[in-house]
């Protein structure tokens, strides 16, 4: 399945342009597991997408690592499917310590791995991406489950992705 979806996703991804206050989520259903991958332009996030320059920047983006490795809110199962982070990675190597600043553009990589218990209620996903990040204006999400794949758009105030089931 994980493979199926990564297919799906960099096939539809591929060649699209980085774009500002957008986000690309994959979520997929595997058994008793639910893996999300979101990637997004660090301007979405913090304003910028490069090293941080001053300590409010700094600030900025430790608080926004913080989070992102501890998504909490940010997507919520069906509670009666009873789903637990596992594992949450992080990529930016623009904001790690040490990084030199660089021009361009810069993204953000995520992934996370929920297990649960009762996989079978998993129905929908509630994310808190927009709650959380003001400068994201679309979320372009694509799902994977035993019931085949889907495609979503959601602009503020949506923030619910239905799964296939």
């Amino acid at each position: 399945m994980l493979g199926t979806l990564w297919l799906v996703s960099h096939g539809a991804w591929a060649g699209k342009a980085h774009e500002h206050g957008v986000v690309k989520l994959d979520v997929a259903v595997d058994g008793a597991t639910l893996n999300i991958e979101m990637r997004t332009p660090l301007d979405s996030l913090l304003g910028f997408e490069r090293a941080p320059r001053t300590e409010a920047e700094r600030k900025a983006a430790a608080a926004v690592l913080a989070q992102l490795r501890a998504p909490g809110p940010l997507f919520v199962a069906d509670a009666a499917a009873g789903c637990a982070l596992s594992k949450a990675e992080v990529v930016a190597p623009v904001l790690e310590a040490g990084a030199k600043p660089a021009d361009g553009h810069a993204d953000l990589d995520a992934s996370y791995v929920y297990t649960c218990t009762q996989p079978q209620e998993l129905r929908t996903l509630q994310l808190g991406l927009f709650k959380a990040y003001k400068r994201m204006r679309r979320i372009d999400v694509q799902t994977a489950g035993p019931q085949g794949q889907g495609k979503a758009t959601l602009r503020r105030p949506a923030n619910s992705v239905a799964l296939k089931r």
